[in-house]
């Protein structure tokens, strides 16, 4: 925009001036402290409970997820309870996917009831702020928002014959189900010279030899003839149970696939540590296999085992084409404490951390979070100036360190922020909102009803593919000006933009949240249309009528 001309360099670079952007940055650092104060983690070990019915299990997850997601990042609050809700889905006996789309929709609705709630609310009312001088209150889409909420409670539990009811992925990972695992032989293996019978590898304790590649030789032996000689470098593909086929290490001094090193004592004398991870969307390990990629190697983990959709890929698994949502075991041969945000960009691990000490902290950052939100609710002063003040309380109690609050801070989603910003400055200085807005006020006639739909449905729809805070930023001009072309206020229009560009719920692709329950849930990109277009239309139209319930229509003067 800048190098074409459209904006100036101080026009560039507002948006990193934005109220909204330093809001979102500062409320980083608010959840690093009720997160290592173990606030989040007491919310959820006492809220779920053990309930006797769907329904009751469905409310029970939704109504906490949603009133934690009004006030904390929502992919925090899914992130938290993804691995909870499955172990509570078990015990419930419950398939995990008739749970975790509506903990991810829960999440979405939920963000909407506060401004803090979701990006998208913090920018346009950063927005609006800028154009009329006017703040909205922090609480300004509470009740709408509750409203939608409600009503998609009610539409999940009406639906829920919609939901798929997948077999959780990690199930093929349990001591019961059976693996394929390839195994190396080392260069200085005592046994080199023997036979496959000879030494027992055909039928091991716990499975079966299913293939054998030999070092020097691409033709694959499947069976394997009793008689074949075992050489260095012969790669053994088997399938069987992962706690006895790994046992073939010390029995039989072989090593992982991947290994750099082929010396016998490393075998012998290694231990194997497993996680769990799901291949995320946008992933660079998409389309790849881990035998060639490189990726074992550089972050010191071994391929065991893919399941794809709630089942095991029956071929080994560095040869595995590899796909979104596909649930990778993951071994390492020293005990993980690995910082796994290196890895992020390709997957997600579900492993908790180690849950702090509840202390007389937890009840401190508590404290704050509810002063940090009623001091900004009613009037006392500005959300930014009361979100700092928590930070500062936050430090001055030891609920987070400086260091701890540094990295909690999401530079890129901070870098989104302001681009969408700087965004929605350009289309509304090209004229593009202006003519787009007639062109709606041409089609849909000048109703204010029917044109804040029209524009609520675009929203919607466009959410669906790209980022909600670049949508809010897109149609905030757009549907400003067309209800100043109608002559009404223009703050109910934007309060049902806000709640329609954050209610994305026909593709996984439409929220950071529903990629983490992707993989989890075993879900197929369809499941989420079945239910998730039905969810759009319905939200939608309680939307449109709850707004202009709570916030009638006003001409202006």
């Amino acid at each position: 925009m800048y190098v074409t001309g459209v904006l100036d360099v101080k026009e560039t670079l507002s948006g990193v001036s934005q109220t909204s952007v330093a809001v979102v940055g500062v409320l980083f650092v608010v959840i690093a402290g009720l997160m290592h104060t173990g606030v989040l983690q007491w919310i959820v070990k006492h809220l779920l409970g053990t309930p006797d019915t769907y329904t009751k299990a469905v409310t029970r997850l939704m109504l906490p997820v949603a009133a934690l997601s009004s006030f904390l990042s929502n992919t925090t609050v899914v992130a938290l309870f993804v691995n909870i809700v499955k172990m509570w889905s078990k015990k419930l006996g419950i398939s995990p996917s008739k749970l975790l789309i509506p903990l991810s929709y829960a999440s979405g609705m939920g963000g909407v009831c506060t401004l803090i709630g979701t990006p998208p609310n913090l920018i346009i009312s950063g927005l609006y702020e800028e154009k009329t001088g006017e703040a909205m209150n922090i609480m300004a889409t509470t009740i709408p928002g509750l409203f939608c909420l409600a009503i998609g409670v009610l539409s999940i539990i009406a639906m829920r014959r919609l939901l798929p009811n997948r077999k959780a992925p990690e199930a093929d990972f349990e001591s019961t189900g059976d693996y394929t695992v390839e195994m190396l032989v080392p260069s200085d293996n005592p046994h080199i010279g023997m036979t496959i019978g000879e030494l027992g590898l055909n039928t091991v304790s716990g499975g079966s030899l299913i293939e054998l590649r030999h070092f020097d030789d691409e033709k694959i032996l499947s069976p394997v003839p009793d008689d074949e000689p075992l050489m260095g470098g012969d790669r053994l593909v088997y399938a069987g149970q992962i706690g006895d086929l790994l046992e073939l290490k010390e029995s039989h001094g072989l090593v992982n696939a991947d290994h750099p090193v082929f010396h016998y004592e490393d075998a012998a004398t290694s231990k194997h540590f497993l996680k769990t991870a799901y291949v995320n969307f946008g992933s660079g390990l998409i389309g790849t296999t881990m035998g060639t990629n490189g990726w074992e190697k550089e972050h010191k983990f071994t391929l065991v085992a893919v399941s794809r959709r709630g089942s095991r890929i029956e071929q080994s698994p560095r040869e595995v084409v590899l796909e979104a949502g596909d649930t990778l075991l993951l071994e390492s041969v020293t005990e993980l404490r690995t910082d796994t945000k290196a890895m992020s960009g390709d997957l997600h691990f579900f492993e908790s951390e180690d849950i702090p000490n509840i202390s007389w902290r937890t009840f401190a950052s508590s404290l704050i979070m509810i002063a940090m939100v009623a001091l900004s609710a009613f009037g006392v002063m500005p959300l930014l100036e009361s979100a700092i003040l928590a930070v500062f309380a936050m430090f001055i109690f030891r609920c987070c360190s400086p260091e701890q609050a540094m990295r909690s801070i999401n530079w890129d989603i901070l870098m989104i922020f302001a681009c969408s910003a700087v965004l929605g400055l350009a289309i509304q200085k090209t004229g593009i909102a202006e003519r787009m807005a007639t062109g709606i006020l041409d089609i849909c006639g000048t109703n204010p009803i029917i044109v804040m739909t029209a524009v609520c449905f675009a929203g919607t729809f466009i959410t669906e593919f790209i980022s909600n805070t670049a949508a809010g930023a897109m149609f905030f001009p757009i549907m400003y000006e067309a209800a100043i072309k109608l002559g009404y206020e223009p703050f109910p229009f934007l309060i049902a933009l806000m709640i329609a560009v954050s209610s994305s719920f026909a593709t996984p692709i439409g929220s950071p949240t529903h990629m983490l329950v992707y993989g989890p849930g075993g879900y197929r990109f369809n499941d989420f249309l079945k239910i998730g277009l039905l969810m759009n239309i319905i939200i939608l139209i309680a939307n449109i009528f709850i707004v202009n319930v709570v916030y009638p229509l006003t001409p202006l003067p």
